[in-house]
């Protein structure tokens, strides 16, 4: 069946394909087993036909980006896996709007607010990945998150069907969207934004910029923020004080700069990961009574 639909989707001209591609050259944590089958739709219409096709043949299918906030399994990802890329990496500015592609950087679109003059997306100067992956996790920092300047979104759903979201639609709530109940791609965002001074804008972008590069090991092979905050309290806080900076679990350690970052020193599996994952789970629901909820999705064949 996977033949019948790379041979379709060749016909179709819909967008490169490849066997057997390792995920690790895709995520930030350069870990991560083989994808079956390996897809780069062209556009918007094209990865709608696409999920047409994957529904038709009743195919399993896993969207990716720019592969932070995910750990894929050593084993790797049966079935098909959709890489968002150039064909649905742009923005423009429509109004006081930005429009921009799933793909587009969600730090560079923060960037070209600023240089828009319109304010609203500075929260987002330091967060990793896509405006895909940031409208579909709710995605958030400095008091601020997508729900606050989301306006609409163009979804493609597992039927293949083309819908466009408003706010309302996507039940917003933190790190979570409607999209974590059902299947769907975000092919293109629209953010409502407001008129601001530049320099202003580029002051605080700055500052997010020096603060993220002061206390987070972006210089490492890591996956962002790898556990949600528990209501009223911070995951780093607990794992710090619980004394878990620098534990290892194979060549996964937990950073001694920002304690709720998980690095791959070298050559870590994404066995390592789990391991040291769970070990922090279980040490902070034993001395705090809190159970931590993984922030990154744990994707492919255990």
């Amino acid at each position: 069946m996977l033949q019948r639909f790379a041979a379709q989707y060749e016909e179709l001209r819909l967008g490169r394909y490849e066997w057997n591609v390792p995920l690790s050259k895709y995520t930030t944590w350069k870990i991560g087993g083989p994808a079956e089958l390996f897809v780069e739709p062209r556009g918007k219409e094209a990865l709608a036909q696409t999920i047409k096709l994957l529904y038709e043949y009743r195919l399993p299918w896993l969207c990716m980006g720019r592969g932070s906030n995910i750990l894929v399994m050593d084993k790797g990802v049966r079935g098909v896996v959709i890489h968002l890329a150039e064909g649905l990496d742009y923005a423009c500015r429509e109004g006081d709007s930005l429009v921009a592609g799933g793909a587009y950087s969600f730090i560079k679109l923060a960037v070209l607010a600023g240089k828009e003059g319109l304010t609203g997306l500075e929260f987002a100067g330091g967060i990793p990945g896509t405006v895909g992956g940031a409208v579909y996790m709710n995605a958030g920092a400095h008091g601020s998150d997508v729900s606050r300047i989301f306006e609409s979104a163009d979804i493609v759903l597992d039927t293949g069907e083309l819908v466009t979201y408003r706010v309302d639609d996507m039940q917003y709530a933190y790190r979570h969207s409607v999209l974590h109940g059902r299947l769907g791609i975000v092919a293109e965002a629209r953010f409502r934004l407001e008129h601001g001074d530049r320099k202003e804008i580029a002051a605080v972008l700055a500052s997010y910029k020096e603060r993220r590069l002061r206390t987070q090991p972006f210089s490492s092979a890591c996956a962002g923020s790898v556990f949600r905050n528990p209501p009223g309290d911070y995951s780093a806080r607990l794992i710090e004080e619980a004394g878990l900076k620098g534990m290892r679990a194979g060549r996964a350690e937990v950073s001694t700069q920002h304690a709720n970052f998980i690095v791959n020193t070298g050559q870590a599996t994404a066995h390592d990961v789990l391991t040291l994952m769970k070990r922090i789970q279980e040490r902070i629901k034993t001395t705090y009574g809190i159970e931590l909820i993984p922030e990154v999705m744990v994707v492919g064949e255990r």
